[in-house]
């Protein structure tokens, strides 16, 4: 961009071009600041942009004429998501292709290469855009900077960091296979999967809950001491609600409150179920503003499914309103895998619980998404599919940046498309939850489960793999139940 077309402003301006809710036409804001080099005045360049399908971004570039100095940084003017993300790539020897592989690390994510015991925190790296090769061999650079230095001081440590500097180079060459680990909690990093939207063998994508001590580093717990705040007398209204046949799941009213997030109508609406015994009503902590705010939790019994928690929470500060079902009971011993043949415009309407273990497959369009890609939710067979529209669009950023070529571009519009026909029944198409703890649901169109022959459920044996991710091989309750034959006994 030409020097003429730039415009000096003052660095308000800038804080107030973020926060603005534009996306897009954003001027370029050139800022006099000082080099930290040399100490004169260089020129910062700020930049707010749109990467579309992934994240509203500043892009930030210093450069200073009289020294030389240069350098550039992305952060992100969005918001915080709501998990954490972890890329695991695996590398193999020979296999440059994958070192072009674009990616986004946010100021808070951590790089890791678990076979050279390396890992990059997040004040080492800060925001960038760049591939996988232009990320190790900046690491390179910046050990092998000052090693001249360090070889008159202290030539051992020196030593050690060149053979540190050959293994790592040679993973830049692909001469020897390694881990690439991507690891950011605050869900804003992004790893190219150039076979999007087919599975990545060689990528794995993982989201999870961030821990206490990750919500206050992104600045989360004003107060840390406010996540230990959950106890509190429980108050527990009866619920004067009857419960109704098993037919009217899946009416208009618990539709409209799961699309409109709204926890209340989505406690009133579940209790057609069955009427629960009683509400309970305790404190608990906004996960947005952190105030104190009221949770209420019930459990009832799905018919033709099993026993559930519902939780809702409401926050009158900040307006925050979340809901959640959990499993209740034992954890069962089989597997489930449900499959739903989709025929008519009254099948997307059924009713769907997705738990966090859940896969979701359609055959019809090559498409399969792993357990935890979605995480768990109350919605309705339309509703899952927008999801998996959304999440796709999310996960696999750079659907249509400059940086793909045409064909990739033509594959990803004609999968949208695919995608998009599915709710407009075309043609029938076929829905697979695959769940290893069995915490799923489909909801028949009829009252009585084996006349809707449209949807089949199928158990089945959980390999020792699938219970050792679960963490069901470490458990051990001999104790508990000698103890509980000991009760009976007497």
């Amino acid at each position: 961009m030409d020097n003429e077309k730039d415009q000096d402003i003052d660095v308000g301006s800038v804080v107030e071009a973020v926060s603005a809710d534009h996306s897009f036409g954003a001027p370029l804001y050139v800022v006099e600041s000082m080099c930290m080099r040399c100490g004169e005045n260089g020129t910062s360049r700020f930049l707010l942009t749109l990467i579309p399908h992934f994240r509203k971004v500043l892009i930030s570039a210093f450069e200073c004429p009289h020294c030389g100095e240069r350098n550039n940084e992305v952060q992100f003017a969005g918001e915080i998501q709501p998990r954490g993300c972890c890329y695991h790539l695996e590398v193999l020897a020979g296999d440059e292709k994958i070192f072009d592989r674009q990616v986004v690390k946010s100021e808070s994510a951590t790089i890791k290469i678990p076979e050279l015991d390396f890992e990059i925190p997040p004040e080492a790296q800060r925001g960038s855009l760049s591939t996988v090769e232009g990320i190790l061999a900046r690491a390179a650079d910046e050990l092998s900077a000052l090693q001249e230095e360090r070889k008159k001081v202290d030539p051992k440590t020196a030593e050690a960091i060149d053979q540190f500097l050959s293994k790592l180079r040679a993973c830049a060459k692909a001469e020897t296979p390694f881990t690439f680990i991507l690891d950011d909690p605050a869900g804003n990093s992004f790893v190219e999967n150039p076979h999007a939207p087919s599975p990545d063998p060689s990528l794995t994508i993982k989201f999870y809950e961030r821990t206490p001590e990750q919500q206050a580093t992104l600045g989360y717990l004003a107060d840390p001491s406010q996540a230990g705040q959950s106890e509190g007398s429980l108050a527990a209204p009866s619920a004067e609600t009857a419960s109704v046949p098993h037919g009217t799941i899946g009416a208009t009213a618990g539709h409209r409150a799961i699309a409109q997030s709204n926890s209340t109508d989505i406690s009133d609406n579940l209790f057609r179920y069955s009427a629960p015994e009683e509400v309970m009503t305790f404190p608990s902590t906004c996960g947005a503003c952190m105030k104190q705010c009221e949770t209420r939790m019930f459990v009832t019994k799905i018919p033709y499914f099993q026993e559930v928690i519902v939780m809702a929470s409401t926050c009158e500060d900040c307006g925050y309103r979340n809901s959640e079902l959990k499993p209740g009971g034992a954890i069962p011993e089989k597997g489930k895998k449900i499959t739903l043949s989709v025929k008519d415009i009254t099948d997307l309407s059924r009713d769907v619980i997705k738990s966090d273990t859940a896969g979701v497959k359609i055959p019809e369009l090559d498409l399969e998404l792993a357990g935890g890609t979605l995480g768990g939710m109350v919605t309705t067979v339309e509703g899952l599919v927008t999801q998996i529209r959304e999440s796709l669009a999310r996960v696999h950023g750079f659907t249509f940046g400059d940086s793909l070529d045409e064909s990739k571009k033509n594959k990803w519009r004609e999968f949208g498309s695919r995608l998009t026909k599915l709710l407009s029944l075309e043609q029938p198409w076929t829905l697979i939850l695959d769940d290893e703890l069995a915490n799923s649901f489909i909801s028949p169109v009829t009252d009585d489960i084996k006349d809707d022959h449209q949807l089949t459920y199928e158990e089945f044996e959980r390999s020792w793999e699938q219970n050792e991710e679960l963490g069901l091989n470490d458990i051990d309750t001999s104790s508990a139940d000698a103890a509980y034959g000991s009760k009976e006994t007497n």
